[in-house]
């Protein structure tokens, strides 16, 4: 009986934890199933052998995937499994593409290690008109108060606390929640924003 072919360039998740140490990263992208439908997600540590991701909605086993990671760029792959929130996927690559998912994977890595937290590197300020739409995964809209914000987060009032990992949008900006505190959440930016259009892109109903 022969053996199964084996795509070369995708390589087992098994063969994968061994081969491939995964960081610990927090990186939001977005993510397109096989029907093309296409959601917000974040990646919360990854190889250059696959990626673990917290996602509103699941595929399948075996499903084909394709992901567009902040910092990273457009990755393809399978997922492997599931989990109560997200899954995991391999990335089929070239041998040449895992070494440069390596490199920049020691950067984030090494960026993490040496840099502050976001929220920290920025002053934040109150906003003259302190209302903002918040966006769920789901579509689902409310009203809620922005209690300060910075070039890279806010801090957000409200009874509603989505849970930590939830990517949101606030205004017309994406972010994730990353903590609670006792009358609200606070989020950081998935990117930095211009001083001149953070209120314009934050708040304002």
């Amino acid at each position: 009986m022969s053996s199964p072919r084996i795509n070369q360039n995708q390589v087992p998740l098994s063969e994968e934890r061994r081969r491939f140490q995964r960081v610990r990263v927090n990186l939001l992208g977005r993510y397109m199933l096989a029907d093309r439908r296409e959601f917000p997600c974040q990646i919360t540590d990854m190889s250059p052998g696959g990626m673990a991701l917290v996602a509103p909605v699941n595929g399948k086993a075996g499903e084909r995937v394709i992901a567009y990671v902040d910092h990273i760029g457009r990755l393809e792959g399978t997922i492997a499994r599931q989990f109560p929130n997200g899954f995991a996927m391999t990335i089929t690559a070239t041998p040449r593409k895992r070494d440069k998912l390596a490199s920049q994977l020691t950067w984030l890595a090494n960026r993490d290690v040496l840099g502050l937290p976001e929220d920290r590197r920025h002053d934040r300020v109150i906003p003259r008109d302190p209302r903002a739409v918040l966006v769920l995964p789901d579509g689902t809209q409310s009203i809620c108060q922005i209690i300060d914000m910075s070039l890279s987060g806010a801090a957000v009032a409200g009874v509603n606390k989505p849970a930590i990992g939830t990517i949101v949008r606030l205004g017309k900006t994406q972010a994730r929640v990353i903590r609670h505190v006792d009358h609200g959440f606070a989020v950081e930016f998935t990117r930095l924003q211009h001083p001149d259009l953070l209120e314009e892109n934050i708040t304002g109903t």
